[in-house]
């Protein structure tokens, strides 16, 4: 199965343009409805969603170097760490390292690409997920990266959101969002859009 996935974007890849925004995650990240967010919030930068079911962080690296290398990306958005759960509560240690290894691999590839670390969602304050979520925190602090933490349910209206920006966007106070923003920004556009 994910012999198939990665065949699939890097048929997409050969259509994308390098550059951009990149998610890459696991699970529900596959559903993030990118191109309307991008339209909502004119934003001009490309965002590719090369997400995956069930990824690992311990099969991050190599997938990276397969699927997202190649699109030279100037902002990754890392959501991996709900199919760790497991390996996590056995060996936290080694968990941290792995994601230590993926950030120093995408800096490896693009000195000047940002990065955000993005929690888990725990709604339901999971003291696992919150004892991962620290850890996450830890490593994106430790590797000067923006940690966006959307663990908890938040109330926020999108198209409040969206029309303001409009708004701001239509008298001529803003020009459409590059990739110089707060990544805080574009974790909780894309992240929790349908929170």
């Amino acid at each position: 199965m994910r012999e198939a996935e990665i065949k699939s974007y890097e048929k997409l890849n050969e259509l994308a343009e390098q550059g951009g925004i990149v998610i890459f995650g696991s699970g529900a990240d596959k559903d993030i409805p990118t191109g309307e967010v991008r339209q909502a919030f004119a934003v001009e930068s490309k965002i590719y969603n090369r997400s995956f079911e069930n990824l690992s962080v311990t099969d991050a690296v190599s997938i990276y170097k397969k699927v997202i290398a190649p699109l030279a990306p100037e902002t990754v958005m890392i959501h991996i760490g709900e199919a760790d759960l497991g390996i996590f509560a056995e060996k936290p240690t080694e968990f941290d390292n792995k994601y230590l290894e993926l950030i120093k691999v995408i800096k490896a590839q693009n000195k000047k690409c940002s990065i955000a670390v993005v929690s888990l969602k725990n709604y339901d304050s999971d003291p696992k997920i919150a004892e991962m979520n620290k850890h996450l925190k830890y490593v994106a602090d430790s590797e000067k990266c923006e940690y966006g933490d959307i663990s908890a349910k938040k109330v926020w209206n999108p198209k409040a959101s969206m029309d303001a920006a409009s708004f701001v966007y239509s008298i001529g106070f803003v020009h459409p969002l590059k990739n110089k923003r707060p990544l805080y920004d574009l974790v909780k556009m894309l992240f929790c859009y349908e929170a």
